[in-house]
């Protein structure tokens, strides 16, 4: 296993799923155009808590935006990072300040010192994974319809 299928073990993905209830997203966007703006709509539509953090934002998808992780009044089970990789530390360290339970980075966003940071501060971690993808992976749509195969990719196999 490499260090990076460490950060993306299916039971810990399912775990994390099953147990959240708030799920603060870091660069969450006001733009519907952007990745991130679509998985906080799809996040709240599907029953979740979901807390902006962007300092450039009074508000994003009905709710008050916050400019850090440590401004949050409300426990944060999942921080979910929409930022560049070299800013996963600081966002670890604030993560693990407020008793967040999961660091989850998206697609892209892998830093291996953000990672052992909020490890060692008693978080669990996914890293470069989708959390709108995995959650209707294992407990959305896609499962219901019989798509958990537990891959998703363009790629063809066997077929010509």
């Amino acid at each position: 296993m490499t260090e990076l299928e460490h950060y993306q073990d299916v039971t810990r993905i399912q775990r994390v799923l099953h147990n959240t209830r708030s799920i603060a997203i870091v660069g969450l966007s006001n733009n519907p155009l952007r990745a991130s703006y679509f998985v906080g709509y799809y996040l709240k539509r599907h029953g979740y808590r979901v807390i902006p953090v962007n300092p450039r934002e009074p508000e994003i998808l009905g709710e008050t935006s916050y400019p850090s992780l440590r401004d949050v009044p409300e426990p944060i089970d999942v921080v979910d990072v929409f930022r560049a990789p070299s800013a996963v530390p600081d966002i670890a360290r604030d993560a693990v300040a407020v008793g967040a339970g999961t660091l989850w980075t998206q697609f892209g966003v892998i830093n291996f010192d953000g990672a052992r940071i909020a490890e060692e501060g008693g978080l669990n971690v996914i890293m470069d994974r989708c959390l709108k993808i995995e959650h209707a992976r294992y407990v959305g749509r896609m499962h219901w319809l019989g798509f958990n195969t537990h891959r998703i990719t363009s790629v063809r196999t066997g077929l010509q």
